[in-house]
């Protein structure tokens, strides 16, 4: 066992011999405890990025560790495999996506073996197979069956270029995504599944989350954004009282009700569209508004459009006091009902709104009542009290607000209620690549579930993208069906789902994989819920709470006992890198710059100077990234794990450096050295001995904390100390205890040395090392020697020393005798194994 540890031999060798093995395939059988790590499974790109090693490095050595602990573990890995992309790539590249897709599939599944995580590869799934995608229309039908799926007419995001309904989060500054092209607004008949059935559960769930991230929860409560206020409906001037509701809002703030100046009616409003099938300027202000942005954060920070209309209601406590109505591009269809009374005194929206369009600004509440002729510059939202607001005067915002409420439903005209900013999850996508909606539509029956019996809905090989939209509406044969109720000519749905729905439930096929149905009700409770899931805190609000919404029905329907998926959750930091551009204002990538003299880059390909940027999130657009596979070919897995482990806290960004992988690199060849000198020495080393027992447990303490960085410098200290010390059988027995804790994190090394030093079996099957607490206890301690409660000197003194050996070693200081000046003490308190304090 001579020379330098070897991981281009290693590491294929040891991967190997864990397939062999089935080291890490998971035992739903098994008597041991069981446990769950998952981290997001990829979306198929084509490549691996140096955040997925990031991630999946952080699963897997908790993974090992739970294992070595004695855990049965599940540890599988899978691809979310459905969506626009692959589309794009067919269009681009004339290949199918299924294509693509799989060899994408096949390229990232290799690249991950490379780095030896513990996955158990015999659950790997894909979501765009019929057998994982049959189970989930399946799904879709119990969910039909329960009352939680519905279709309606709703406005959606439509991308113009790739045709298809976009996500909030898949619109970019007014933009699709993936064309770049300007978003519109368009109503289509749509599938949505009734979330908001389970607002208050899902809402009421994040109390007992307590293993997740405080901001995450705060993130998901705010986009579920329970609100109590009042319902009231507005009477359109010149109609007879008591018929119809005219227009009907909801106001979390009823106290302002005399500071309305307008009403404002969304441009998919019912009578915004009567207006504009009347009058040709109406019809061109909502072609407007259709053009611009349609998330919420884009209709925020827009500029604030208005049409008066010309029509007025009247307000609810005084009927000669009338309000214009207009219609305006910020008012969304989808809070209320789509219409909303401004008070621009208290809203910044709706103060930005009447500074534009010149309508009045009233305030109706101030700090105190002698404010009340104060003049309004800013919209002020805080609460107070109640001022120009007749019997509401000198009410404070709660006693206002209840008082309105109050009389509104004495009067019939309004009522107290509960909202949600949170809507139902449409789920229905426009195009080819994703699961098939399982419904056929007949004229006679309207819309019918698929008979189970011919699940899957298999989508159709035979498609072209030679032209934009949806290649299902082009089939000639595949939407055609038979009515399952009357057995007429019928329609297939050609809408496919959204790819959130095939994430929302991947974690419950990877626990149990029956054939005949989407799971084992038994066995998925077994593993489940997940012990800890890790991924990036862009999945916080939308990912999470799908699942958690799909948990919770399935729960409902009978199918599970549990309601919360996910039991712990970590969100890792980014991995970033410094950007380059060209002198034209090209991005540049770290293979195409040179670092010339004094620091200063160049471009590679032509030598002209080049510019460093900032250091940012790796991405493909600004050329940033690192391809992990030549790194993994130079250096060794363990070494990129390491780094990846060691310099930065996970949940923080962690800055590529290849200096740094260098070093961790250097850190595998140190303790292979150190493996290298065991040479059966005799003799105990109790100081040695000490610090091996105290890494012991702070690795693992650690690394249960998900403080990887922390286990990581842990044994950073050990070596050191191996190093100093002299040979002995402490050493020797520090070595070989060092190879086992490392195994979590640099895997490969460890088999390679606990092979070498005559290890039973493999490591990966190894225990953790168990520590002994008498030697976590320190054997001395540091006392305070205090003379008149001044601190005058410390001494090193064995733990649990007497009250009178402490007193003594304390008087025979120098520095204390040199305060006494030979005069007997008036008295000496002493605090054991802490403190002397002599009164002179």
């Amino acid at each position: 066992m001579t020379g330098r540890f070897d991981p281009a031999a290693a590491d294929p060798r040891w991967q190997q011999r864990w397939d062999e093995a089935r080291t890490f395939s998971a035992d739903s059988a098994s008597s041991k405890p069981k446990t769950y790590v998952l981290e997001m499974f990829p979306y198929p790109s084509g490549r691996i990025h140096m955040g997925h090693v990031r991630n999946y490095t952080m699963g897997d050595v908790l993974a090992r560790y739970r294992r070595m602990q004695g855990f049965e573990v599940l540890h599988p890995m899978g691809w979310d495999a459905f969506g626009m992309p692959a589309e794009n790539a067919a269009m681009e590249k004339g290949v199918h996506p299924g294509q693509w897709t799989r060899a994408n599939i096949a390229t990232m599944r290799g690249q991950l073996k490379r780095l030896g995580f513990a996955l158990d590869w015999t659950r790997e799934l894909a979501t765009c197979e019929p057998d994982y995608y049959g189970h989930e229309q399946a799904l879709f039908l119990d969910l039909m069956e329960a009352e939680l799926v519905t279709r309606k007419e709703s406005e959606v995001n439509w991308d113009p270029v790739d045709m298809t309904v976009l996500a909030n989060e898949q619109v970019i500054d007014g933009k699709g995504w993936r064309s770049g092209a300007p978003v519109e607004r368009r109503k289509l008949s749509q599938w949505f599944l009734k979330i908001t059935d389970f607002a208050d559960e899902l809402l009421e769930g994040l109390k007992g989350l307590d293993q997740w991230p405080d901001k995450v929860r705060l993130m998901q409560e705010n986009w579920i954004g329970k609100s109590r206020g009042l319902q009231f409906c507005f009477r359109l001037a010149g109609t007879a009282p008591g018929g119809a509701c005219d227009i009907e809002v909801f106001t979390t703030r009823p106290d302002t009700i005399f500071g309305a100046s307008f009403v404002a009616l969304s441009p998919g409003h019912p009578i915004a569209e009567a207006l504009a099938a009347e009058r040709p300027e109406v019809a061109e202000f909502l072609a407007r508004c259709a053009a611009g942005g349609t998330s919420e954060a884009d209709i925020e920070t827009a500029e604030k459009l208005g049409f008066d209309t010309g029509l007025e209601v009247l307000h609810p406590f005084d009927p000669e006091w009338r309000l214009p109505v207009w219609i305006a591009n910020f008012v969304l269809m989808e809070y209320g009902a789509g219409a909303l009374y401004g008070v621009p005194a208290h809203d910044a929206r709706d103060f930005e709104f009447a500074q534009k369009y010149k309508l009045p600004v009233l305030r109706v509440v101030a700090a105190t009542p002698e404010d009340a002729g104060a003049p309004v510059s800013e919209a002020e939202t805080d609460p107070g009290v109640a001022v120009n607001s007749r019997f509401l005067d000198g009410k404070t915002t709660a006693e206002a607000m209840a008082e309105i409420i109050r009389r509104a439903e004495a009067a019939g005209w309004g009522k107290g209620t509960t909202q949600y900013r949170l809507r139902d999850w449409g789920v229905s996508r426009q195009r080819y690549w994703g699961t098939p909606i399982p419904v056929i539509h007949c004229e006679q029956c309207g819309p019918v579930g698929v008979p189970r019996d011919q699940l899957p809905v298999v989508l159709p090989e035979d498609v072209t993208f030679d032209v934009p939209g949806n290649p299902l509406d082009r089939h000639p044969t595949w939407a055609k069906a038979d009515c399952p109720s009357c057995g007429a000519a019928a329609r297939r749905e050609t809408d496919t789902l959204d790819t959130f729905v095939d994430s929302s439930w991947y974690f419950l096929r990877f626990a149990s994989q029956p054939a005949d149905r989407p799971f084992d009700r038994a066995e998925a409770e077994a593993w489940l819920p997940v012990a800890q899931y890790i991924g990036g805190v862009e999945h916080a609000i939308l990912h999470l709470l799908y699942a958690r919404f799909w948990t919770r029905a399935l729960q409902h329907m009978g199918k599970l006992s549990f309601a919360e998926p996910f039991q712990g959750l970590f969100t890792q930091g980014m991995v970033t890198h410094e950007t380059y551009k060209s002198q034209d204002g090209r991005w540049l990538g770290p293979g195409e710059i040179e670092v010339g003299e004094e620091g200063k880059i160049v471009e590679r390909a032509t030598g002209s100077p080049a510019g460093r940027g900032r250091v940012e999130k790796m991405s493909k657009s600004k050329k940033n990234t690192v391809d992990p596979e030549p790194i993994v070919g130079k250096y060794g897995a363990d070494a990129v794990r390491w780094f990846m482990l060691s310099d930065s806290p996970p949940e923080r960004d962690l800055e590529w450096s290849i200096s740094a992988i260098e070093g961790a690199a250097r850190f595998v060849q140190r303790v292979w050295r150190l493996v290298q000198g065991v040479s059966g020495g005799a003799g105990d080393d109790e100081a040695l001995d000490r610090k091996l027992h105290r890494t012991i447990a702070a690795a693992g303490t650690a690394i249960e904390a998900l403080q990887f960085n922390k286990a990581v410098a842990a044994l950073y200290e050990l070596v050191n100390a191996i190093e100093r010390a002299p040979p002995s059988a402490s050493r020797d027995s520090a070595v070989r205890t060092l190879v086992l804790l490392a195994a979590p994190m640099a895997p490969h090394l460890a088999e390679e040395a606990w092979a070498a030093l005559g290890g039973a079996g493999l490591a990966a099957d190894a225990p953790w090392p168990a520590h002994d607490p008498a030697l976590l206890v320190d054997e001395t301690v540091t006392l305070a020697v205090q003379v008149n409660g001044k601190l005058r000197d410390t001494l090193e003194v064995a733990r649990g020393i007497g009250k009178e050996e402490a007193e003594a070693a304390a008087l025979a200081s120098p520095k204390v005798q040199a305060q006494l000046g030979g005069n007997a003490p008036r008295k000496v308190i002493v605090v054991p194994d802490r403190l002397v304090n002599i009164v002179a």
